[in-house]
């Protein structure tokens, strides 16, 4: 005998809601969140306190109060090594493009970094070398995240760089402004108007 197979019909009966049921009533959707947040809020009869990082005090104003000349530009690896393809000047270039005095530093754990490269960046080694040092304290020779706590730590530096994760980690810091190289050119982004812009001047 052959099975009987019996298909169920499509929405053949509605089901309905109680009117007891919570979801119809808004004030005990409040309560379960207010429960879930006291829960949160207190661990073993305690409450916890959230340390949320602190703003820095040059950002009062729309614009970085500690940022203005004589400027001071933290140069990363790689933008001391397309400075050499585009046989560009750090500091002639960083004077033209910001119309200011300028002092480029670069870190130990940069000159590190050229000195693993090999004899190949000897040339990126010397002006490296020629630049202000500023010392590291951390170990290792990875420069990216030391200069990212620099800069998230002194908003006086502008960063000095043509790595894009290295831009995009820059970005979050708010008032950091970025230096980088484009149509054989320096140019900054983030840069406030009321230091004159001077990416549109560089580009003029």
């Amino acid at each position: 005998m052959g099975r009987n197979n019996r298909t169920r019909k499509f929405a053949e009966m509605k089901r309905m809601i109680k009117a007891r049921d919570g979801r119809l009533n808004p004030d005990s959707k409040r309560r379960k969140k207010k429960q879930e947040v006291s829960k949160r809020s207190l661990k073993d009869g305690k409450i916890i306190e959230r340390q949320l990082p602190k703003a820095s005090s040059a950002l009062f104003f729309q614009y970085n109060e500690q940022l203005g000349p004589p400027y001071h530009v933290i140069v990363d690896t790689n933008f001391i090594n397309f400075t050499l393809k585009n046989r560009l000047d750090i500091k002639e270039g960083m004077k033209d493009c910001l119309m200011a005095k300028v002092t480029p530093y670069v870190t130990d754990c940069v000159v590190a970094e050229l000195e693993k490269l090999g004899p190949k960046y000897r040339i990126a080694l010397r002006i490296a070398q020629q630049l202000e040092r500023l010392p590291c304290q951390h170990k290792g020779t990875y420069a990216d995240d030391c200069i990212v706590n620099r800069v998230s730590a002194h908003k006086c530096y502008i960063a000095a760089t043509c790595d894009r994760d290295l831009k995009r980690r820059i970005r979050k810091i708010p008032g950091v402004p970025i230096m980088y190289i484009a149509d054989h050119k320096f140019a900054v982004e983030r840069m406030p108007d009321v230091f004159g812009n001077p990416k549109r001047m560089g580009n003029m």
